[in-house]
């Protein structure tokens, strides 16, 4: 907790309480629906907790926006960033529907009143939102093909479309600027702010 009060100094007391119990709400619950490996389960601070978080370390979700996390899996990053962001409203959506039962049973527990759920897939998802997040669902460009439509630029200047991947993206993105000509794609090393050898080639894809 001391290092993410370092990171995040503003934190209220209750977002610590929640920071502090949201691990052992996932233990509980993936040992009955097991959606995190037993490897990083243990790292759980690590590479769950903190990547997700990584994205307010470079950039803040606007109080009063609306934010769609896609492919959440068991809740990540939308319900850390939701602690994090309590004036955003989330709305974590998966496939596969014992991912988003774990999601309902983590977010009541915490008693996060800003995130909403639904086992659906991308393509059906209505509605617009200010930004779309995800953590490696898969390549970039068929991934935007999924929700370039949803994403409302008009309100804020960050808005757009904020992805958690990993590895040498080089040609990734050289494909995604190939389909999408009109999109502009910023690169941040997450390892500047978070030095964890986890982060050494974990990156974040701001495309807007």
């Amino acid at each position: 907790m001391e290092l993410l009060k370092s990171l995040f100094p503003n934190l209220t007391e209750l977002q610590v309480s929640q920071f502090e119990a949201i691990e052992e709400h996932y233990r509980e619950w993936n040992a009955q629906i097991n959606v995190i490996s037993r490897k990083d389960i243990d790292q759980f601070h690590t590479r769950h907790l903190l990547h997700s978080l990584s994205i307010g370390l470079f950039t803040e979700l606007r109080s009063g926006s609306k934010v769609l996390d896609v492919g959440t899996g068991g809740g990540f990053p939308g319900i850390p960033l939701a602690i994090l962001f309590p004036e955003v409203d989330f709305h974590l959506v998966d496939s596969i529907g014992k991912k988003i039962k774990v999601v309902n049973e983590v977010s009541n527990s915490l008693g996060l009143k800003n995130v909403t759920s639904a086992h659906i897939r991308a393509e059906e998802v209505k509605g617009s939102f200010d930004y779309v997040v995800s953590r490696a669902v898969t390549r970039l460009a068929p991934f935007y093909d999924w929700i370039e439509d949803k994403i409302d630029h008009s309100r804020f200047t960050n808005s757009g479309f904020y992805a958690l991947k990993g590895g040498d993206l080089g040609e990734e993105i050289k494909a995604f600027k190939s389909a999408y000509k009109d999109a502009h794609v910023t690169t941040y090393d997450i390892s500047d702010k978070l030095k964890d050898e986890f982060f050494e080639t974990k990156k974040i894809l701001f495309v807007n």
